[in-house]
């Protein structure tokens, strides 16, 4: 039996970055179109402009609607949902393509409140730009928190090879130790818990908990945080049915592949986790934000202002955030049906 296709919401990003020239390339293979039903939002004109900057892309057979309720099956669809003053400025960071990205974002929102889009995959975006723009979020995983009403999220990582999370996200490296607790940690190893339970069908899965310090403090003699925070969230997370390990120095523990022995890893914070994820993973890895009502994710790459323009940017991840999140959604869809039948066997 066939699986119905997925309406795909694809926000633009950034308009002066790789945004439109992954979404293009990942999207060209009219072949994609029997799997899912695409709607980007964002302009046409934009649309028409980073496709001729494309050297192996002839045509693209776009769609242009108001609305995604307009979307049709094998067809590009794009929400004309921006001005038709706007123009592209490939490389350079400006109030216009901040504000554009807001506008698109906001528009693909509204509709996978709505219904009308089944998942959302979001272009990168220049978070101070915005942020100067009036986007009072450090970035989608919190705008997205806030606007589906999250009580807490966590971004993590995902490819092939590796899952890692992040207990603090985008906030200054400062303010990193006074934001660790172990009450946060417990939090967000319950949330991987439930996400690689429901979204990645991973039956009790373990989880690596990293360190804080250099050497994991070295016995306390590059700083306590290990011994007093971080080991006793583990064992709580575990008196709480959680099957977490650690905590593991960064270092060795990646270095030695040691993150190939368990289902994901918990970093404290933001480079810890996303450097060595991406130095293993980056041609096809995604951001997906666990923790949420609706399914979301990006490509694991910023907007590449140096390479816009120049039909240079690899798709790669780009693509697989697409299928990722289609994968996640059909997958909740099981594990809930699932679920709900052994309440009722109850």
């Amino acid at each position: 039996m066939a699986l119905p296709k997925l309406v795909v919401g694809i926000t633009q990003g950034d308009s002066n970055g790789i945004g439109y020239e992954v979404i293009i390339k990942s999207l060209a293979d009219e072949r994609s179109l029997d799997s899912f039903t695409p709607v980007v939002y964002g302009s046409s004109k934009l649309m028409g402009f980073y496709r001729k900057t494309l050297h192996n892309i002839d045509s693209m057979d776009i769609n242009v609607i108001g609305s995604a309720k307009d979307a049709k099956q094998r067809k590009v669809n794009l929400v004309n949902c921006l001005p038709d003053s706007i123009y592209a400025e490939p490389g350079q960071s400006t109030p216009e393509s901040a504000k554009n990205a807001i506008t698109a974002l906001q528009a693909a929102v509204k509709d996978l409140k709505d219904g009308l889009i089944d998942v959302l995959v979001t272009a990168p975006i220049n978070k101070r730009a915005m942020n100067a723009e009036g986007f009072a979020n450090t970035g989608h995983t919190e705008y997205l928190q806030k606007e589906f009403g999250a009580d807490d999220v966590t971004m993590i990582m995902v490819s092939d090879q590796l899952k890692v999370g992040v207990v603090t996200g985008h906030i200054p490296l400062r303010d990193v130790p006074k934001a660790i607790s172990k009450d946060s940690i417990v939090r967000k190893l319950k949330i991987m818990k439930e996400s690689l339970m429901r979204d990645f069908g991973i039956t009790d899965p373990k989880i690596a908990v990293l360190g804080l310090n250099p050497h994991c403090g070295d016995g306390g003699l590059l700083g306590d945080e290990e011994q007093g925070i971080i080991l006793p969230a583990v064992k709580e997370a575990q008196a709480q049915g959680v099957q977490a390990f650690g905590p593991y120095s960064p270092d060795g523990f990646f270095g030695l592949g040691n993150y190939s022995r368990f289902d994901a890893t918990l970093a404290m914070y933001h480079d810890q986790g996303l450097a060595p994820f991406k130095a293993i993973a980056f041609a096809d890895g995604v951001n997906f934000t666990a923790g949420l009502p609706v399914v979301r994710t990006s490509p694991d790459h910023g907007t590449a202002y140096e390479m816009a323009g120049r039909d240079e940017a690899d798709p790669r991840s780009m693509m697989s955030a697409i299928y990722t999140a289609i994968d996640i959604f059909r997958r909740r869809l099981q594990y809930d049906t699932l679920m709900e039948g052994r309440l009722k066997e109850e």
